[in-house]
C-alpha cells in the first residue's frame, strides 16, 4: 500500500538574504542584491540558519527525498559542476543517493551549499511530521518544522538573514506531482515482466532512481531476477521492447525538424548507455551510437514517451513510500481498473 509521507507542517519559514522592506507591492523584490550565492559569509550564514532551525527541533538526521540531477538541460544561474555538488559526499555513480536515504545534518548542510551554488543537484531534505528543507531559485530558503524554533528564528535574524512566515514552502511536495499512477514493484508486476520477456515483448528495463540519470539493463528470463535485485530503493522503473539490431535504420528515425531525443545503445560487450541530445548534438549521438550491436531512439517527450508499463519499487517491507509517480502506459491502466479497492 502506498505512504505518502506528505505531512503539513505547521512553522515554515522562508529565510532569505532579502530585506522585505525592499519588496514592492506583489512582493517582488527590488533591492541590489545578487541573486548568487558568494560562497562566504553569506552562504554560511543560510548554513548556520538551517544548523540551528535543526537543532530547535531537535534534528540531527535527514532523508532525501525525490533525488535530481541535470538529463543534459540546467537551468542554474551558475554553471553545474562536475559531479554536480555531489563529489565527496557519495560514490561517483550516486551509490546511496536515492529517495530515502538517510544522510548526517553535516551532509545535509554540504547539499544544501550545493543547491545554492546552483551546482547542479536538487533534492528536498526531510523528517516526516517534523522538518524539512527545500531550495529554490535565487537563493530563497524554505525551512519547516512541527515546533516553533523561536532560538533559531532569532539566531537567523542576528546573522542578518530575514525568515518570514509562510503558510507552506512552494517546494513541498504536492498535488500537482502526485498526478499519475503509482503502481508497485511488488511480485506480480514482475510475474507480468517475465511473461512479456518470455513473449519477445519487453528486452530492456529503464531504473530512475535519482531524476536525471537513467540506468538501463538487458532483460532476458535468465537475467530478470538479478536485475530486480540490484535495483535501487524506490527507483521508478519503465519496461521498454527489445533494442533493434538494424541500427542504420533506427539512426534514419531522427526527426527532420530536430527537437530532443534519447538515444539507447548497446555496446559489443553488452553494456547499455543513454544519451538525450538536440539536433545540435545529433552529429555527435550518431557517431556514439552508429558501432553499436543494438540501438533505439526515444522521444523525451511525455505524451508520446510510451514504455510497455511501469512501476515504483516499494520499500523492503513491501509499503511503498517513495511519492514520486510514473505516466501511466495503456497496461499500467489496465491494472489499476483491475485492482481490489480498499
Amino acid at each position: 500500500m502506498p505512504d505518502d509521507g506528505a505531512v503539513q507542517l505547521s512553522y515554515v519559514y522562508r529565510v532569505t538574504k532579502y530585506d522585505p522592506a525592499d519588496r514592492d507591492e506583489h512582493g517582488a523584490y527590488t533591492g541590489t542584491e545578487d541573486t548568487v550565492s558568494d560562497h562566504g559569509e553569506v552562504e554560511a550564514s543560510y548554513l548556520r540558519a538551517v544548523a540551528a532551525f535543526a537543532a530547535d527541533t531537535g534534528v540531527g538526521q535527514l532523508a532525501v527525498r525525490e533525488p535530481g540531477i541535470p538529463s543534459g538541460v540546467h537551468f542554474g544561474v551558475e554553471p553545474a559542476v562536475d559531479g554536480f555538488g555531489l563529489d565527496g559526499l557519495f560514490p561517483a555513480d550516486l551509490a546511496g543517493f536515492h529517495d530515502g536515504a538517510e544522510v548526517s545534518l553535516d551532509v545535509g548542510l554540504l547539499l544544501v551549499r550545493a543547491m545554492l551554488r546552483d551546482n547542479g543537484v536538487w533534492c528536498r531534505l526531510e523528517v516526516e511530521g517534523t522538518f524539512a528543507v527545500h531550495v529554490g531559485w535565487d537563493q530563497y530558503l524554505y525551512i519547516g518544522s512541527s515546533l516553533p524554533c523561536e532560538e533559531a528564528v532569532a539566531r537567523t535574524r542576528a546573522l542578518g538573514l530575514f525568515p518570514e512566515r509562510m503558510a507552506s514552502s512552494p517546494y513541498a511536495f504536492g498535488d500537482t506531482e502526485e498526478e499519475g499512477i503509482q503502481r508497485p514493484g511488488d511480485d506480480d508486476f514482475w510475474a507480468g515482466v517475465h511473461q512479456a520477456v518470455v513473449d519477445g515483448r519487453a528486452g530492456i528495463l529503464e531504473e530512475l532512481y535519482v531524476e536525471g540519470a537513467p540506468r538501463w539493463h538487458t532483460l532476458t528470463p535468465a537475467t530478470l531476477a538479478a536485475v530486480r535485485a540490484g535495483l535501487a530503493p524506490r527507483a521508478r522503473v519503465a519496461v521498454w521492447p527489445s533494442l533493434s539490431t538494424d541500427v542504420d535504420t533506427v539512426l534514419e528515425g531522427l526527426p527532420a525538424d530536430g527537437g530532443l531525443v534519447e538515444g539507447v545503445w548497446q555496446d559489443h560487450d553488452g553494456t547499455l548507455h543513454s544519451g538525450i541530445a538536440d539536433e545540435d548534438e545529433y552529429p555527435e549521438l550518431i557517431a556514439r551510437m552508429s558501432g553499436a550491436r543494438a540501438a533505439a531512439l526515444l522521444s523525451v517527450y511525455v505524451e508520446v514517451r510510451m514504455p510497455l508499463c511501469t512501476a515504483v519499487m516499494p520499500d523492503d517491507d513491501g509499503v511503498l513510500r517513495a511519492r514520486w509517480r510514473n505516466e501511466p502506459t495503456p497496461d499500467d491502466l489496465d491494472w489499476a481498473l483491475r485492482r481490489p479497492r480498499g
